[in-house]
């Protein structure tokens, strides 16, 4: 239901307008002259505010000046009796939507209404529309890990070498690799994402370098790959760590020849890709445990880049939050929020098993769920990551295949909390916990841990 303003210091033209537009829907407020209707503008959200000219204290003209940058959105459709061209002009000038005489036309009044409603709800879908169909999201922080990921991305991007991309899940590997393509010379050609854990071994070849009619059962058409799809360009290969030992082959040989083969077929087709990877495992490891090739780990990891995990770049949090805020009250068409220091400080405090992923997923039902200011308690209340809830525990289980890697994840998150319960007090805390003070320390030192919000 769209929302209008009445602005009149005639108590009997405010009435009779409000009772026509109230009869055809509309929901409808009422101020006496444009000093109350700037307090209101300032607190309330409007679609359409029809407005008088000759008023006392701030006059229809004055109000469309002040407005300008509180209340943009609204559209003002000036009234009055004292009408000229001129005056006509000059509210145009100022940004009205439209200009009526008074006594004003019923059936001129209402379609002029309908329209402006109409032209502002299209300004909001444009803008939503805008953010979704917009070029790759900003890289946010200031912490040292991210100054240096973006002056890597500087450096190389304008070349040709390959990168590899290291992180937990839901660091921002893909907006990196994104970024790497938009400073890039191919930034005007494509950019294909293939997501390695996501389609099944044997589909993998296919995918990658497409295949001939009648190659297999189902090849009913000849299928153009990823890599053809991505010629002149960048494929991203994300989630490579999971890619089959076969496939692994056949990329390596792409890469060195600049060559592949669509599966069933035998014709060599010359590529032009730039090839970015991205990986949560140890490829290292995994090259030791016989799961990945060492020789194409050698060609995929040119370049090197390292996402931090969340939780070791909490002075960003801030600055994620308040983007997150911005960023999901437009998607929804609802008035801008504010997180309070204490929140803030509360969203700091939380180990982010899900990382920059999960900290948008609780920022939006924060925003959601609270009121115009997001508080310490409320952020105790709906965020808690883990919640008690086993499919939030098994994300975080999934993220580690050895026991003694999820051990020390645990050990990080029990030592980090009783920390910050005692105030950093280690000796306290080492009583506590029933070890050694230099256990401790060492435990400290070993996980990197830091007094937060120092």
């Amino acid at each position: 239901m769209s929302k209008i303003l009445i602005v009149d210091d005639e108590a009997s033209i405010r009435e009779t307008l409000k009772e026509i537009l109230t009869y055809e829907g509309y929901d409808v407020e009422l101020a006496e002259d444009g000093a109350q209707a700037l307090d209101m503008l300032r607190k309330e959200e409007y679609d359409v505010a029809l407005c008088d000219i000759k008023m006392p204290k701030i006059d229809g003209l004055e109000l469309l000046d002040r407005v300008k940058g509180i209340a943009d959105d609204v559209s003002f459709i000036m009234i009055s009796g004292h009408g000229t061209i001129e005056t006509a002009l000059e509210a145009t000038k100022k940004g009205a939507y439209d200009f009526i005489s008074k006594p004003p036309d019923l059936n001129k009044l209402l379609i002029t209404v309908r329209n402006a409603c109409e032209k502002n709800s299209l300004v909001i879908e444009t803008k939503i529309l805008k953010r979704k169909i917009s070029k790759t999201r900003e890289i946010i922080g200031d912490s040292p890990s991210i100054i240096k990921i973006k002056q890597t991305i500087e450096k190389v991007a304008p070349t040709d070498a390959r990168v590899l991309i290291t992180g937990q899940n839901g660091t921002g590997k893909e907006l990196v690799a994104r970024w790497l393509h938009e400073k890039s010379n191919r930034s005007n050609m494509p950019f294909i994402e293939v997501n390695c854990a996501a389609i099944p071994a044997e589909l993998i070849e296919s995918e990658l370098f497409g295949h001939e009619k009648g190659s297999f059962t189902s090849a009913v058409k000849q299928r153009i790959g990823q890599f053809e799809r991505a010629d002149e360009g960048t494929l991203f290969l994300d989630e490579i760590g999971d890619m089959s030992l076969s496939a692994q082959a056949k990329v390596l040989r792409a890469l060195q020849e600049n060559k592949i083969t669509r599966v069933g077929g035998e014709k060599e087709i010359s590529i032009n890709v730039r090839v970015i990877a991205a990986t949560n495992k140890d490829l290292k490891k995994e090259i030791d445990e016989g799961r990945f090739r060492e020789d194409l780990y050698h060609r995929l990891s040119v370049i090197l880049i390292h996402v931090p995990s969340l939780n070791e770049r909490i002075e960003d949090i801030p600055l994620l939050a308040e983007k997150f805020v911005i960023d999901i009250c437009d998607e929804n068409a609802i008035s801008h929020k504010q997180l309070t220091s204490g929140a803030m400080q509360e969203l700091k405090n939380i180990v982010w098993g899900g990382n920059i992923r999960e900290l948008r997923n609780v920022i939006e039902r924060l925003v959601i769920l609270c009121g115009n200011k997001i508080t310490e308690s409320d952020v105790v209340n709906y965020a808690n990551p883990m919640g008690g809830k086993s499919a939030n525990l098994e994300d975080v289980v999934n993220q580690y295949e050895k026991f003694q890697d999820f051990k020390e994840y645990a050990e990080q998150i029990f030592i980090d909390s009783k920390l910050r319960k005692n105030g950093w007090n280690v000796a306290k805390t080492a009583q506590e916990i029933d070890i050694q003070r230099s256990h401790l320390y060492n435990k400290i030192e070993k996980f990197k841990l830091k007094r937060r919000g120092v």
